[in-house]
């Protein structure tokens, strides 16, 4: 048995002694085998049940995930400070950095008028940090593993950036002629492959519109899930016949 003070208020520090508790010989057989890539659905569960808690505006289940989001930063820190890697105070220490790197309106002595500027400077400095020499670069950076339909978002936001933009009635026009050309490939040919790639073509002109009109397209999934749901539910309650109208919103 290992004993651990009993205190009114515990912090970051005590966290991270209670890790290295259960890391170390004789604490806990499962948090000591353990590595960054068993943890790392891990991470990306708690992440989405901060996100389920903001959505729930619930004060008291926002602090638990966010307790346990940072739990999954101490952990895959102490992993990493075993390894040789880092430890907690360089995680600290380059988050804070890149905080007033990336602040010069407020660390230093640039001036801006608007949110829009403080993001624009954000880019610039990013993309000098990561030494990012070409527009390409930048969209490369777009992480692979984000949701697919995040991805594409960031992906067209950032080549808008660049030049590549599209009005609404343009962006709008794409996706019914990516409908139509997924209609041509189901109808007139057995290819799997052809309708495969139509349909992602039309999924990724949907996010260019939603890019356009400034609507977040994850969001815009979820509640018509949430809304079929919703039907699919008092459908069955009223013991009515489950088919496909139910699809028709």
């Amino acid at each position: 048995m290992v004993s651990y003070p009993e205190k009114e208020h515990y912090d970051y520090n005590d966290l991270v002694a209670i890790m290295r508790i259960l890391r170390a010989p004789g604490g806990c057989v499962w948090d000591r085998e353990q590595t960054h890539e068993s943890i790392r659905r891990d991470f990306l569960e708690e992440v989405y049940e901060v996100c389920e808690a903001i959505d729930e505006n619930s004060p008291e289940h926002l602090c638990e995930e966010l307790g346990d989001a940072l739990l999954q930063v101490v952990f895959h820190a102490d992993i990493a400070e075993e390894e040789g890697w880092f430890n907690q105070l360089d995680v600290c220490d380059g988050i804070c950095r890149k905080l007033i790197y990336r602040h010069p309106h407020v660390f230093g002595d640039v001036s801006v008028s608007s949110s829009a500027e403080v993001l624009d400077n954000w880019d610039a400095l990013k993309r000098k940090e990561k030494e990012q020499q070409t527009q390409t670069d930048a969209l490369r950076a777009v992480a692979k593993t984000l949701p697919a339909l995040w991805r594409a978002e960031k992906l067209q936001h950032k080549a808008a950036k660049a030049g590549v933009r599209q009005s609404s009635t343009d962006a709008a026009l794409r996706v019914t002629d990516r409908a139509d050309a997924l209609q041509r490939a189901v109808s007139e040919t057995p290819d799997s492959e052809a309708a495969g790639r139509a349909l992602g073509d039309l999924l990724f002109a949907a996010v260019g519109l939603g890019d356009v009109l400034d609507l977040d397209c994850e969001a815009l999934l979820t509640a018509a899930s949430e809304r079929f749901l919703s039907r699919f539910a008092e459908t069955e309650a009223a013991g009515a016949p489950l088919n496909a109208s139910l699809l028709e919103g």
